[in-house]
């Protein structure tokens, strides 16, 4: 409970001394919200985070990696459930469509699309 108290300070705490509209948690939740929006990979995550924290001032408190976030928003208890999808869009494999291999509408792989329709899988 206390981690979680720490995490709503940081609610209070300006990204950097005299930034007036940027506070520590909304960064970090904005930063997470563009990695789920275009599925960055963590090392795509870390690339931007550390050009990010090399324009802003010295002392600014941007989270120096994705381990370092994520342990800072953890106390939220946000998790989140990996959901594949055939690569045409056209069938989320979810729910009864879990246990599929292929897609029942284009009969793409779940697993590997180059293999699809050749009778591989």
């Amino acid at each position: 409970m206390a981690r979680f108290y720490d995490l709503l300070k940081d609610f209070d705490k300006l990204l950097w001394d005299g930034c007036t509209n940027h506070n520590k948690l909304s960064v970090v939740a904005q930063m997470f919200t563009i990695k789920s929006d275009y599925g960055l990979s963590k090392v795509g995550y870390e690339k931007i985070i550390k050009r990010v924290r090399n324009i802003l001032p010295e002392r600014n408190k941007l989270k120096e990696n994705l381990y370092a976030t994520k342990y800072m928003m953890k106390p939220l208890g946000l998790g989140y459930q990996k959901i594949d999808m055939c690569p045409n869009f056209c069938k989320l494999y979810y729910l009864e469509n879990i246990k599929l291999i292929k897609c029942k509408i284009c009969w793409h792989s779940r697993y590997n699309p180059e293999l699809a329709g050749e009778g591989l899988l």
